[in-house]
């Protein structure tokens, strides 16, 4: 059990974070590890960077087109209840995706030609996404469970769980779709994914009753998502900074994994990149241990800062050392620019609403990273790589990136890193840079909410309802 060191008053609240953030990383445990897995196959039947960069558009898009919807839901149920839901439905979706792949020819099904491919390879994708519906719960759930002041801390901690999850399921996938082939990762994923849903029917969140005093939100509510937002002074600023910060990301997404496999072998490197999930941890435990700082978007930025230089750095070369090492500290600057975003949102956001606005936040966000997917694919594969690799594009490049291999996809990372770091540069100029810090320090307005344990009594606090507009202690 993992030992929450965040500053929750009642023991009965903090058994249940442990809980709730023990199972959640259950299921992204099963959920990334086929995912990782169909990603690997993928690309090791079809040499294509364009089977991949799609595999990762579409899972980014549909996390777009459903962040609100899925935010919605979250806002109108109980978080348990949702949580449930979504475990079942991701278990539903992977038996359909096996039965699938037991079901076609494998000439059949790894030919990007025939439907069965996309059939196989979407099915996994909407477990996924299904599953994604419990990391917004999460975020919503930390709310209701910590005290204000230790958010951050407790954000930190949900990092290096998740850190650990990506270093077992990037070892385990490489060397299940190497040694036990894709059938069998797909039946350890369902088992996975069965077995959380089980342990979560055990598990009770002190909520507060959903009241819902203007009404009901819409099953997609987008309208009230945005009220939600431009509520914020500052907030949508930081939205439209991380949208495009993800669309520079979405590069990374979609020619990461080839660039790994022209390297070295499938084994080596699920290895290399579960081994690289060390630095998530190593970046949620600082965290966990030391918060971020008075301003989390001052300390959000300069990781962004951070993240680019060793992204534009870790290509340069032919070298898996030098591939592992970028791979480490890229992990570690993660977890402070999702930890921020967090504890903002956390800090400036009614519960009532926080569903839709992470929601939003999400669709928004990841947006930009599907639309960058699928262009790179198509100008990475007809002509930066072939112009990399090129006699002439060799001497051109040769005094950046060296030789070797994949100095094609090093071209397109190198140029991304640089307008990364133009991008957050300006940042720290802007008046919105300065509003959002301003309404950071104004206060929280949901520091009330863990405040009392279930069956302790509380004090009258005057004024607005200390559990955020809709919500009443039940």
């Amino acid at each position: 059990m993992v030992r929450c060191p965040v500053g929750i008053r009642s023991l009965t609240r903090a058994q249940t974070f442990n809980h709730v953030l023990g199972n959640t990383a259950a299921a992204m445990l099963g959920t990334t590890f086929i995912w990782f897995g169909i990603t690997f196959w993928a690309y090791l039947e079809t040499r294509s960077v364009l089977a991949t960069s799609f595999l990762g558009g579409a899972y980014m898009l549909g996390m777009a087109v459903l962040g609100v919807p899925f935010g919605t839901l979250i806002d109108r149920h109980h978080k348990h209840r949702v949580m449930v839901f979504s475990a079942v439905a991701t278990s539903i979706v992977f038996s359909l995706a096996a039965a699938v792949f037991l079901l076609t020819p494998p000439d059949r099904l790894t030919d990007l030609g025939q439907p069965w491919f996309w059939l196989f390879c979407g099915l996994i994708l909407m477990g996924g996404l299904l599953a994604n519906i419990r990391s917004i719960a999460l975020s919503t759930c930390v709310t209701i469970l910590v005290d204000s002041e230790r958010r951050a801390n407790a954000n930190g901690l949900v990092g290096t769980v998740n850190g650990m999850m990506m270093m077992v399921t990037g070892v385990l996938s490489g060397l299940a779709i190497g040694q036990l082939g894709l059938l069998w990762t797909l039946l350890i994923s369902l088992a996975v994914v069965l077995l959380s849903l089980v342990h979560l029917l055990t598990i009770r969140i002190p909520e507060p009753e959903i009241v819902h005093v203007e009404g009901a939100p819409k099953a997609v509510d987008f309208k009230g998502a945005w009220a939600a937002v431009v509520a914020v002074p500052g907030l949508i600023g930081l939205i439209l900074f991380t949208t495009f910060n993800n669309f520079l990301g979405g590069v990374f997404m979609g020619l990461l994994d080839p660039y790994g496999l022209e390297l070295v072998s499938v084994e080596v490197w699920g290895i290399l990149f579960g081994l690289s999930g060390i630095g998530f941890i190593v970046g949620g435990a600082i965290i966990a241990q030391r918060g971020l700082g008075r301003l989390p978007l001052r300390s959000l930025l300069f990781s962004c800062l951070g993240m680019w230089i060793v992204a534009g750095g870790f290509t340069i070369r032919d070298s898996v050392v030098l591939l592992v090492v970028g791979m480490f500290l890229y992990m570690v600057l993660i977890p402070f620019i999702e930890g921020a975003e967090q504890t903002l949102l956390q800090q400036v956001v009614p519960l009532a609403k926080q569903g839709r606005v992470f929601g939003f936040a999400q669709a928004v966000e990841v947006s930009a990273a599907p639309i960058s997917a699928f262009i790179i694919g198509p100008v990475a594969q007809f002509w930066l790589i072939p112009h990399a690799e090129s006699p002439r594009g060799q001497r051109q490049w040769e005094w950046l990136l060296g030789t070797g291999d994949a100095r094609g996809i090093a071209l397109v990372f190198v140029l991304v890193s640089v307008g990364g770091l133009i991008l957050t540069s300006l940042v720290f100029f802007t008046k919105t840079y300065r509003r959002l810090n301003a309404t950071y320090e104004a206060g929280d307005v949901n520091k009330d909410i863990a405040a009392f344990a279930p069956g302790e009594a509380a004090d009258p606090i005057p004024g607005p309802d200390p559990l955020g507009k809709g919500h009443a202690e039940s």
